[in-house]
């Protein structure tokens, strides 16, 4: 089976850990048959691009739904708790873990990488810059302190 790759930011982390924007309820059923078992949302369900639904779509596809809401202008240390203590119970699963943009996702991972090694944070990092390069809060969030005075930067090319 191909990755869906037409998902907004999708990328694959690993064998069995992908991440993306908000998938669509289409885009949701496609991951079913790459062995996915886990979606984790760190989005927020307010948000006008999520779903009205996610966790009923999830589950009608067989698979566990995990909401972690980190909003997207003060995230912190309790939400990365909340996300490692998930994400840990996880490790032999196949999941798929999704924001709006992938934005949020690809610094948490980041930052989980850099503070268990359960990941590699150079590729953390490297799939990270594909997406973006944070500033202000979420450079702080990552530990990258000389772009907090920063804004957001579109990736590198």
């Amino acid at each position: 089976m191909q990755d869906p790759e037409h998902i907004y930011h999708w990328r694959r982390i690993g064998p069995q850990l992908t991440s993306s924007g908000q998938p669509t309820e289409a885009q949701i059923k496609a991951l079913k048959p790459l062995g996915v078992s886990h979606i984790i949302n760190l989005g927020l369900h307010e948000h006008e691009k999520a779903l009205p639904d996610e966790a009923k779509t999830v589950a009608d596809c067989g698979m566990r739904y995990v909401h972690v809401p980190v909003a997207f202008d003060a995230p912190t240390d309790q939400d990365f708790q909340a996300f490692s203590d998930v994400f840990a119970t996880l490790d032999a699963r196949t999941v798929h873990i999704h924001c709006i943009a992938n934005l949020r996702v690809t610094a948490f991972l980041y930052r989980y990488a850099m503070e268990t090694g359960k990941l590699d944070a150079d590729h953390a990092k490297a799939i990270m810059d594909t997406v973006w390069r944070p500033g202000g809060v979420w450079a702080g969030f990552i530990g990258d302190m000389a772009r907090v005075a920063l804004g957001h930067e579109p990736p590198e090319r």
